[in-house]
């Protein structure tokens, strides 16, 4: 009798790769005398796209470093490696399986960060036979409620005002109920170039112990067909070694984050950024203690105000509001494509094989680091996406697959939301696409070109330049009534029309090029 009382009592606690917080839900709600935790490196979470490898090593690392923190904690933990010849390849056979040897009569789990991962969560309960508990993920300060009644009557939802809200709910940079400084938003002041007599702190870096090292030789191994390379990981994988991270970038990096986060230099792909969105995103480091410890360094005195607000703002902000846009709206959100994009992604997304400097330098980042930042992303891959008509699934699919930082709550608003306007304004007042002007103004990647940023057609011309008014002229049916875009507008209807036809041949013969996978 007592058996059976036990084993009525034990719950089945599943632990997914983004998940890796102690105080998580699920763990907080367990009993570690009687209950069993599930971790499983499978196949299926690393396929579904063809997720970079240092992707996959840092989560199942990252993994196994936190199931050893809790069998010292005191739980039970069934744990499968990758490379477990019993290893059934995806979360449902392995619930199943450890469900059954340990004879657990009630799962609990964690709301997930995937909307395809809630709804399968949400069958099992009916297939197992057993009660199935979807904790809410208490690690984020809006809940996705908290959104939906923010967002409720709204004609447009603009993160600024629901960054404002969320700085008034916990007081963030708030004195006398106004903002600090007299400005919500200090952005304006973020946009310089680089200034090269500044040096670049070394990025924070760590030497792999032994449980990385077996991580790192399974994963180069079974999936040496995906982006890039095991051999130089050297990312943080524990709560001890994500902190040293937050604290080397409050001390020798945030002073400057402000005035050159948007900035481009050609080799320099971490500049003054934080390099903490994967450590967020999987769980080792929390917004709130971010938040806070970048708030005290303005207090302080030790960084400026547009700095720290714009820091802030990234993680108040931003990432707050694109998982509570991204739940309000899927699953339809998945299959937006407003414009009308239908092109493939072009193989150089892969191979940084391009004559495109700003391309090729984002591209290669990408590959090398499974990392690039966020002027990368928005303003030349994903620029280049938007002018050029790739389809929105194939982006979001490659944007997923090859950032440390990419799951898809955050991913899919910033693609489908920025980067390609797919969602048709819902989250951006205007497309966020750019001649080469931009690119030549916040970067020194056009002195290194094959191409010339200030030649407007020809070929010879930055491909930018006249993919921009092509993309303007493509989709006037849709966008010429854009306020934001009255004055490309204007410009685009005045110009004569020798010029506007030797733009679109030139747009012809680029985007000709680039479906016959010829050199570009």
């Amino acid at each position: 009798m007592s058996y059976l009382q036990n084993s009525l009592d034990k719950n089945l606690i599943l632990v997914l790769g983004d998940q890796l917080t102690h105080s998580l839900p699920a763990l907080a709600q367990s009993n570690p005398d009687t209950d069993v935790v599930l971790m499983a490196e499978v196949n299926h979470e690393a396929t579904y796209v063809k997720h970079h490898l240092i992707k996959i090593t840092l989560i199942f690392s990252a993994m196994r470093h936190f199931a050893h923190e809790l069998k010292e904690r005191g739980f039970q933990v069934v744990y499968v490696t990758i490379d477990d010849p019993n290893n059934l390849g995806n979360l449902f056979k392995e619930v199943e399986k450890a469900r059954l040897q340990h004879q657990c009569h009630h799962i609990k789990v964690t709301h997930p960060g995937e909307f395809r991962l809630l709804e399968d969560f949400k069958q099992w309960s009916d297939v197992l036979k057993v009660p199935v508990t979807i904790c809410d993920d208490d690690r984020f300060l809006a809940t996705t409620a908290d959104f939906a009644t923010w967002a409720e009557g709204r004609k447009q939802l603009r993160m600024e005002y629901f960054y404002r809200d969320m700085r008034r709910r916990y007081h963030i940079l708030i004195e006398d109920s106004k903002p600090v400084g007299g400005k919500w938003n200090y952005d304006q002041q973020n946009r310089k170039q680089f200034d090269p007599t500044i040096a670049i702190p070394e990025r924070t870096s760590f030497i792999p112990n032994e449980i990385t090292r077996a991580v790192m030789n399974a994963v180069q191994k079974l999936y040496s067909a995906h982006m890039g390379s095991t051999d130089a990981f050297n990312l943080a994988v524990t709560r001890e070694q994500a902190l040293i991270v937050l604290d080397e970038f409050l001390e020798t990096r945030l002073s400057n984050f402000g005035d050159f986060q948007d900035s481009l230099v050609q080799d320099e792909h971490y500049l003054f950024h934080s390099h903490i969105s994967a450590y967020l995103n999987i769980g080792l480091l929390l917004p709130m203690e971010v938040i806070l410890a970048a708030e005290q360094m303005y207090q302080k005195g030790k960084a400026p105000l547009n700095a720290v607000e714009g820091f802030i703002r990234q993680v108040l902000g931003w990432r707050e509001y694109v998982r509570g846009l991204y739940w309000l709206k899927m699953p339809e959100y998945a299959s937006e494509n407003y414009l009308n994009a239908q092109r493939k992604l072009p193989n150089f997304y892969w191979t940084a094989q391009t004559d495109m400097n700003c391309l090729s330098q984002s591209v290669s980042t990408t590959i090398d680091n499974a990392y690039a930042h966020h002027i990368q992303r928005l303003m030349v891959l994903g620029n280049f996406a938007l002018l050029t008509g790739i389809h929105p699934k194939e982006v979001n699919e490659w944007f997923l697959a090859v950032y440390t930082d990419a799951f898809e709550w955050v991913e899919m608003p910033n693609v489908s939301g920025m980067a390609t306007f797919a969602d048709g304004g819902v989250m951006a007042s205007k497309p966020y696409a750019s001649s080469g002007a931009y690119i030549h103004k916040m970067s020194n990647y056009c002195q290194h070109c094959h191409y010339n940023v200030k030649e407007k057609q020809g070929a010879t011309a930055c491909p930018f330049n006249y993919l921009y008014w092509d993309f303007l002229h493509r989709n006037g049916a849709r966008l010429a009534n854009n306020p934001r875009l009255a004055m490309p507008y204007r410009t685009l209807s005045r110009m004569a029309q020798d010029k506007l036809d030797q733009h679109l041949k030139d747009s012809q013969i680029f985007l000709a090029k680039l479906d016959n996978n010829e050199p570009v």
